[in-house]
């Protein structure tokens, strides 16, 4: 989960820098150094330290006199010429960081940071759509607001049967049926696909030419199953997120929507301020989390919102995680709504991406939260009220079990006042 900070340095707060590190390693690990590497890491730190003006290098025999001693040493005896400065000095902050003890807080190269930069563009060639299963294991196509497929003609619910005259059957995976409707965009490159209408059966064949597609970071609709039932899907937590789950609220609502499914499955967090607005959304006010670090502890509270009464449940997963931790934490602790699939991912901590002159970065750790409970969650994560096993063929069970549960709910009668 990452935040602003304006009061040190410049800071670059990439909330899809946290969601590629996730997907792919659910953290960075730190590599074991020798004692000799930690020594040329010193080292390196000081000649870096020494390179950035004669002040600091002054100060940096007195700060650190071991570093000033090793590398006049090291320089002297090493049996061949030391590494060029810039790996010496990143090797110094690596070293530097990993004496934090710290899995969250690391230093990335200019060149990684600069991709990171890039992914944070948040678009792919395709067709426009979100793909999910549903109960019954088909793929369901749900095309985004003004997309190449939307303009096409693609339904929400539709569901996909071939691709390129290929079937399209339950035991597919969903990975390679994502994409197969994505590509490179360029002249004439596209797909042609199959897909039955619902509810009337209809089949409809399109050909589609890929086109650049932003991506939401909020997709919403009115669950076919149930059309009282809203859905709404935050896929990660970036700047245009509260306004975008504003949007689905007042949609939703403007059409007779009397209960809502939040989905958080897979997703891997963000930006910090946001997800409070977020959280905000669902409580009348009061505390989302505590927030504690150096200087104490703090209660982050939110204002009041605008579905504070709408029946609720959260899914999630074990790809939910920081961010999207804090919002189903707040919502299950403040009774606002029950949570529904496995256990979460467990992080409960903020960074900071301070960026350097060179335009690499570091990731530090600032602070850790906890929900409105105060439960650690830190490798532990949120337990759901209604634990599931997810089914092995890709069937989305956990959404069928929420919409059994929300009719319960409204089904039940109210309980009447007590007379004052």
């Amino acid at each position: 989960m990452f935040r602003w900070d304006n009061e040190h340095a410049k800071i670059v707060a990439f909330a899809i820098v946290e969601m590629g590190l996730f997907m792919k390693s659910r953290l960075p690990t730190v590599i074991a150094v020798s004692m000799s590497s930690v020594v040329l890491a010193l080292i390196a730190f000081w000649i870096g330290y020494n390179s950035h003006s004669t002040a600091q290098a002054a100060a940096a025999p007195t700060q650190f006199p071991l570093l000033a001693q090793a590398f006049d040493d090291l320089q002297h005896n090493f049996v061949r010429q030391p590494p060029a400065d810039p790996v010496l000095e990143y090797g110094a902050i690596r070293g530097m960081v990993a004496a934090l003890n710290d899995k969250y807080s690391f230093f990335i190269e200019p060149p990684v940071a600069q991709s990171e930069s890039n992914v944070l563009a948040g678009h792919y060639g395709g067709i426009g759509v979100q793909l999910q299963r549903d109960e019954a294991g088909n793929f369901v196509l749900y095309p985004f607001p003004d997309s190449p497929a939307a303009k096409a003609g693609v339904q929400n619910g539709d569901v996909l049967l071939s691709i390129k005259d290929k079937d399209v059957s339950p035991t597919t995976q969903q990975d390679a049926v994502d994409q197969m409707l994505r590509g490179e965009v360029k002249d004439n490159s596209g797909v042609t696909f199959t897909v039955r209408h619902q509810p009337n059966g209809t089949q409809q064949t399109y050909t589609v030419l890929f086109q650049d597609v932003n991506v939401p970071s909020v997709v919403w609709r009115v669950l076919l199953q149930d059309s009282t039932l809203g859905y709404a899907q935050i896929l990660r937590f970036t700047n245009q997120t509260p306004t975008e789950l504003k949007n689905a609220i007042a949609d939703l609502t403007s059409k007779a929507v009397k209960g809502l499914v939040l989905d958080l499955r897979n997703d891997p967090g963000g930006l910090l301020d946001e997800s409070l607005q977020v959280a905000g959304q669902f409580l009348d006010g009061g505390v989302v989390f505590y927030e504690e670090s150096r200087a104490g502890e703090t209660a982050h509270n939110a204002a009041t919102g605008h579905a504070t009464t709408l029946p609720l449940i959260v899914l999630v997963n074990g790809g939910t995680a920081s961010a999207a931790e804090l919002v189903a934490g707040a919502i299950h602790d403040r009774g606002r709504g029950m949570l529904v699939g496995q256990q979460t991912y467990g992080k409960g901590s903020v960074q900071v991406i301070l960026e350097l002159a060179d335009h690499s970065s570091i990731h530090v750790t600032t602070a850790e939260w906890l929900p409105p409970s105060r439960t650690a969650l830190n490798g532990k994560g949120l337990t759901p009220d209604v634990p599931m096993i997810p089914d092995q063929n890709g069937r989305d069970v956990e959404l069928g079990e929420a919409i059994r549960r929300l009719q319960a709910s409204m089904a039940a009668p109210v309980k009447p006042t007590a007379a004052p």
